[in-house]
């Protein structure tokens, strides 16, 4: 029989960082949460771009928008998760046998490291020109236009909230040019979600809007998603 213990001498598996010369403790303290987040080990194992790859597994789980032989454009897609999970759930490597054969494309300031089956180009989705480029690459409308993209913290709660909010509003601007009838709009917005005039824009160009936080967001975190859902072009809602 197993002797018991109290747990007192029990090992304590967390991985503790060392403060290094040069490095900021507030460094340090992301670093150990980085090695102590079971969803960033887990993203290691099953060869995925970071922790976030699995909120938007969760959001698709609940909304079911990444189908097989759908058009999906990734805004700001680095370092590449949101993009590989696209990939497999659109069938853009065409394995699924008997299934449509999918696009991912993904867009971003800089250059991001090859991934199979997405098509990913360095471009600025706000330049004059940017949905024609899109719709090009595309060969036509995109029925899923997402978006992770966070402006650059300036320690400042009001001030990032706001920079965010703008981020949302000119991506939701962009995916009104590329969406095709019926297309869904993914993005991460904080606190309580879209709000303001970008909730009412949403809810006039789409038949659902929810804001999400899904599992994969850590507790500490502010962010949620906007999910808007049955997208209509502005002649079908005048």
């Amino acid at each position: 029989m197993a002797k018991k213990t109290s747990g007192r001498g029990a090992r304590d598996l967390r991985v503790r960082v060392k403060t290094a010369r040069g490095r900021k403790l507030s460094s340090t303290l992301w670093l150990e949460r980085q090695l102590n987040d079971p969803y960033v080990q887990r993203a290691r194992k099953e060869g995925l771009r970071g922790r976030a790859a699995y909120k938007i597994q969760e959001l698709d789980d609940k909304f079911r928008f990444l189908v097989p032989g759908a058009r999906v454009v990734d805004l700001g897609c680095a370092p590449g998760g949101w993009c590989q999970i696209a990939v497999d759930r659109v069938n853009a490597l065409g394995t699924k046998s008997g299934k449509r054969v999918g696009t991912v494309l993904g867009i971003d300031l800089q250059d991001v490291e090859p991934i199979a089956g997405a098509d990913l180009h360095v471009l600025d989705f706000l330049d004059e020109g940017a949905d024609d480029k899109v719709r090009g690459w595309l060969d036509g409308s995109a029925d899923v236009v997402m978006s992770d993209m966070a402006a650059a913290s300036s320690g400042h709660k009001q001030t990032d909230h706001l920079r965010i909010i703008a981020l949302c509003e000119a991506a939701a601007d962009f995916a009104f040019d590329v969406l095709a009838p019926g297309g869904t709009f993914v993005a991460k917005v904080l606190a309580g979600g879209a709000e303001g005039g970008l909730q009412a824009d949403l809810k006039k160009r789409f038949t659902k809007v929810a804001n999400v936080k899904p599992g994969a967001s850590r507790a500490d975190s502010s962010e949620k998603f906007v999910v808007a859902t049955g997208f209509r072009r502005v002649s079908d809602v005048i």
